[in-house]
Order: C-alpha cells, then structure tokens, then sequence
C-alpha cells in the first residue's frame, strides 16, 4: 500500500493512503541509518490488522527542507501585499531564489488589489518581466484572482511563504474555507498536537492537491548554502544573457562587457530584480568573509 505522510509527531507518522489516514511507525533499520521519514515523503506501508502500520520504504524526494522539515515541495506561492505593508523586494526576492535552489516553481500572489492602483500593478509586473513568474493579483474583499490561485493550486504540494501582515491566512481561508475545521478534525484523529510543539502538517484540498502547513519557511537563510558563482542560475531572468559576457568568469557585478548589465540597461531585465541580485551578493560575501 502506497501513500504520502502528512504528518510526524512523535516518532509516529500520519500517511495519507486513498480517504485513509493510517497512524505508523517506521521500520527499525530508517532508525539504524538515520533517516528520518518526513512530511511530503511518499511511502509504502504495511497493515497488520493492528492499530498501528509499519512505513517499509520512502521513496527517492524530489527535493527536502530541513527548515521546516519537508519533502517533495513543487510549488511555492509568495503572498506580498500591493500596499499596507509595502513590498519588500529583497525579502520576496531571496525567498524565490531560495525555491529555485530546491526545483520548485514560483508563484507570486499580490493581495489587497482592491487598495492599489493600476500603476502600482504595472510596476509589479514590470518588476518581474521575463522571470516566468505566474503572478496573480488577488483581494480577499472581492474575492479578485482567488478562482485563479485555486487553478493554480491543483495537482502540487503547494507551501504559502511570504511576510507578515501581508494576508496569507486571509487567501487561505478563501481558497479553503474549511481548512480550519480540517485542521480541528485532523487533531481529533491523531489525538496529538493539542500541547504539542508545532509541526509540518500537509492538507489535502483536492485530489493530488496539498497545501503545506509550514511555520517557519519564509524565515529561511538563502545565504547557507549559496555561492557567488551560483546565483545568477537562480535568477531566471538571467539566463538569456549567461554566456554572451566578455569574461566566462563574469558574475555581472563589476566587470566591463557584462551580457546581465546591459540588459538591464535596455529595461530587459528590471532594475529591481537586478538590485536585488546585488545586495545578495554583498550579504554572502559578507558572510563567507572574502
């Protein structure tokens, strides 16, 4: 029997097989080599007639965070406000580069477009020109672009980041209006999580559809595992140039004939994304101490 885990606490796991829940446990020898099964792990179980089912395999993961503990993410939705909080580019920025690092597609949500104007839409996807960025401009007052997001959603493992204020709970409660009394009722079945601390929990919405309950992604440090020479691959805006510099060395800060500076120069490449890209750069040299 095949299934997805949904949710570990305890030493115990929560896999998801068809309309079951089945409470497990993972074999001795995971113990022995020190795997971890994880949320968004698909895996193979067994049944033995108890209350409790054994995990036997976890199958190979596209991708894993370790903060937070999750696997098999295809889908990262970044939530800005258009305005009340301003949009902070370089926070949203870092935060798309970190998906790119993992090979999971960015989806950009700007809400509370009932409070802003058609020129500040037009900035925003200026902003984000030639990235191949879905964006989607949404309003939980009017239910703008909602049906939209929905689409968007189906058949990925969707994890919502972004900062605070900036109306992720409200969008979820418009996508899924009974994701909280999901919530409620997956704590009745698990019987844990009450006075627990809090975990990664994944939602089914639909079928093959999961929306990822993860405190703490939007808090990730892109900077760990980054080096100089590699961020312009996570730059999709980037790529047409790659390649065309003057120097194969060229990281497109500094040099002279570099491809990246003069598309930006041209208004190929926004100057925001740009900029971004820049004080990156500086955050990981100042980190690494070149």
């Amino acid at each position: 029997m095949n299934g997805i885990i949904i949710k570990g606490i305890g030493g115990f796991y929560y896999v998801k097989s068809g309309k079951d829940i089945h409470e497990c446990k993972p074999r001795g020898l995971f113990r022995k080599n020190k795997f971890k099964p994880l949320p968004g792990d698909y895996v193979e179980l067994e049944l033995d007639g108890t209350n409790i089912g054994t995990i036997t395999k976890v199958y190979p993961r596209k991708n894993y965070l370790i903060r937070p503990p999750i696997s098999n993410i295809t889908q990262n939705i970044v939530v800005s406000a258009m305005i009340h909080p301003q949009i902070n580019y370089g926070f949203l920025n870092k935060i798309l580069v970190y998906a790119e690092t993992m090979d999971i597609v960015n989806v950009l949500c700007f809400n509370k477009v009932d409070l802003a104007t058609i020129e500040a839409q037009m900035e925003i996807e200026s902003a984000f020109k030639n990235t191949g960025y879905k964006t989607i401009f949404t309003s939980t007052v009017d239910d703008s672009g909602i049906e939209d997001l929905k689409q968007v959603l189906k058949n990925n493992v969707n994890v919502f980041s972004g900062a605070s204020g900036v109306g992720k709970s409200s969008i979820l409660n418009r996508v899924i209006p009974n994701l909280q009394v999901e919530i409620g009722e997956l704590s009745r079945k698990i019987e844990r999580g009450k006075h627990t601390t809090r975990q990664v929990e994944l939602f089914e919405i639909d079928e093959d559809t999961f929306i990822a309950d993860t405190p703490g992604f939007s808090n990730i440090d892109v900077l760990e595992n980054i080096e100089v020479e590699e961020l312009m691959n996570y730059f999709p805006d980037f790529s047409s140039y790659l390649g065309k510099c003057k120097y194969n060395s060229c990281i497109h800060h500094k040099e002279p004939g570099c491809a990246v500076k003069e598309a930006v120069l041209n208004d190929e490449i926004s100057k925001i994304r740009y900029d971004s890209y820049i004080e990156i750069i500086s955050q990981i040299k100042d980190t690494r101490k070149y």
